[in-house]
C-alpha cells in the first residue's frame, strides 16, 4: 500500500527536519508523526520502519543535493571550474532553508557502528554518486591520474562537510583552495 504524495512531503519533510538536526537516536517517531500531523498507520503503510523513512528522506535530500550541485557545474566555463563547483554547490546548499549544518549522510552514518540496510544503502549511493560525478569532471584534467585525483576531492567534500560541526559557517573558500591546488599540481 501506498500513501498520497502530500502526506508523503509532509512525513519527508518531518523526517528531514528533525533526523537531521536532532540525531536519529534522539528523535522518536511520535515527534515526526506529530510535526507531520499524521497517525502511525499511515507512517507504516508508506515505511515499513523508522530506518526507511530515514533512507526515503535521505534519497530526497540527495536528489536536491544533485541538482544544486549540476546547476552550480553548469555555471562555470571551465574544466576547472566545473570540478571545483561542488564547493560553490555545498554552501549554495548549506544555505537553502533546508541545509543542515552539515551533512546528513555523514551525521546518519556517525549514528551507527553497523547501520541498518536501509540507511547504509542510501549513504553508499550518496558516496557512489559523488565519486562517480567527480570522476567525471576530473577525467578531462587528470586522465589516467582521475580516479586518484577523485578519491582526494572526495576525502577533501568530505573533510569540509566535517568542518562544519566545527565552524558551522565554514565557507568552501578554503577546501576550495586546497582542490586548486591539487588541480594543478604538476604529476597530472
Amino acid at each position: 500500500m501506498s500513501i498520497r504524495a502530500s502526506t508523503e512531503k509532509k512525513l519527508l519533510d518531518a523526517a528531514d527536519e528533525l533526523f537531521f538536526t536532532q540525531g536519529i537516536s534522539a528523535t522518536p517517531i511520535d515527534a515526526v508523526l506529530a510535526r507531520a500531523g499524521v497517525s502511525a498507520a499511515t507512517l507504516y503503510r508508506g515505511y515499513a520502519s523508522k530506518e526507511a523513512l530515514v533512507a526515503a528522506a535521505l534519497e530526497r535530500r540527495q536528489a536536491a543535493w544533485l541538482e544544486v550541485w549540476e546547476r552550480a557545474i553548469q555555471r562555470q566555463h571551465t574544466e576547472t571550474g566545473r570540478v571545483l563547483a561542488v564547493f560553490d554547490a555545498l554552501d549554495e546548499f548549506a544555505a537553502r532553508p533546508d541545509g543542515s549544518r552539515w551533512c546528513a549522510f555523514l551525521g546518519s552514518a556517525a549514528e551507527y557502528a553497523d547501520p541498518p540496510t536501509e540507511i547504509r544503502q542510501a549513504i553508499e549511493h550518496d558516496t557512489a554518486a559523488l565519486r562517480t560525478r567527480l570522476l567525471q569532471l576530473t577525467t578531462p584534467l587528470a586522465g589516467p591520474r582521475a580516479a586518484a585525483l577523485t578519491e582526494e576531492l572526495l576525502l577533501l567534500v568530505t573533510g569540509h562537510l566535517a568542518m562544519r560541526l566545527r565552524a558551522p559557517h565554514q565557507q568552501g573558500s578554503t577546501a576550495r583552495a586546497i582542490a586548486g591546488r591539487l588541480l594543478d599540481a604538476p604529476y597530472r
